[in-house]
């Protein structure tokens, strides 16, 4: 069987023989905190930083004194939103949290802790791996959110302090031309990119077999095919919600 076939069917397990709700209810609880509070850091410094390169080049490259000011921060406003923040924010996180689930599930095979789990009845990749998704899902909008908007405001202090652009032209440029629909679909595309990292790095991890050197391998395996798809995915969806 493929890869792919046995992918399907490692999804297709999490809905069987599931325990109770309030089980899921702490376990998801747990992994949420676990994939968010833990990312805040390495969140915010790289959106902060990515908006205020975003925002320097742009005004670099806008030396065209008939070419409006605002435009910096269009720009900036709009890259933000539908490309940076999503994107950059899922290959950022497929690095720590897939790299983290692949080797957590990587080393609790290897010990048997997982077979422990099947010998008490328990369906190891519903009970494992579900809250992982479910939590991954429901912090990853949270912290695009966050980058979004430390990004945008990274770009204000830097075009500020680097005289590129002034604050009263950055709010114009904010406010010029914005289309709402941006916001929902940089949110659908955090939601697909959290369930693709989440279920890649469970399902490479899951089946890792041998030791240590293994559990490095399943781990490296994880972040490569997570950032894969991550990358595919933004294109279809591009593709499909705002393609012509």
């Amino acid at each position: 069987m493929t890869r792919i076939g046995r992918y399907f069917i490692f999804m297709g397990n999490l809905f069987k023989n599931p325990e109770k709700f309030k089980v899921y209810f702490d376990l998801v609880f747990e992994e949420a905190y676990e994939i968010g509070i833990n990312s805040l850091l390495i969140v915010s410094i790289v959106s902060s930083f990515i908006g205020a390169v975003t925002c320097v080049q742009t005004a670099a490259n806008l030396s065209n004194p008939f070419v409006p000011k605002y435009i910096i921060s269009l720009i900036v406003r709009d890259s933000t939103i539908l490309e940076l923040a999503p994107t950059i924010t899922a290959i950022v996180l497929a690095g720590k949290v897939g790299s983290h689930i692949a080797s957590q599930l990587g080393t609790m095979q290897i010990t048997e802790q997982i077979d422990a789990l099947e010998v008490m009845g328990i369906n190891s990749t519903s009970y494992l791996v579900l809250p992982k998704i479910i939590g991954a899902i429901i912090t990853f909008p949270m912290l695009v959110a966050l980058a979004g908007f430390l990004s945008i405001y990274g770009g204000y202090l830097a075009g500020w302090l680097s005289g590129a652009i002034s604050p009263s032209e950055y709010i114009q440029g904010l406010r010029f031309d914005f289309h709402p629909i941006y916001v929902p679909f940089a949110i659908i595309k955090s939601v697909v990119f959290a369930f693709l990292i989440a279920s890649i790095s469970a399902f490479q991890g899951y089946f890792t077999k041998g030791g240590a050197l293994e559990v490095g391998q399943s781990s490296t395996k994880a972040v490569t095919n997570s950032c894969i798809a991550v990358l595919v995915a933004d294109y279809l969806l591009a593709q499909l919600l705002v393609g012509s």
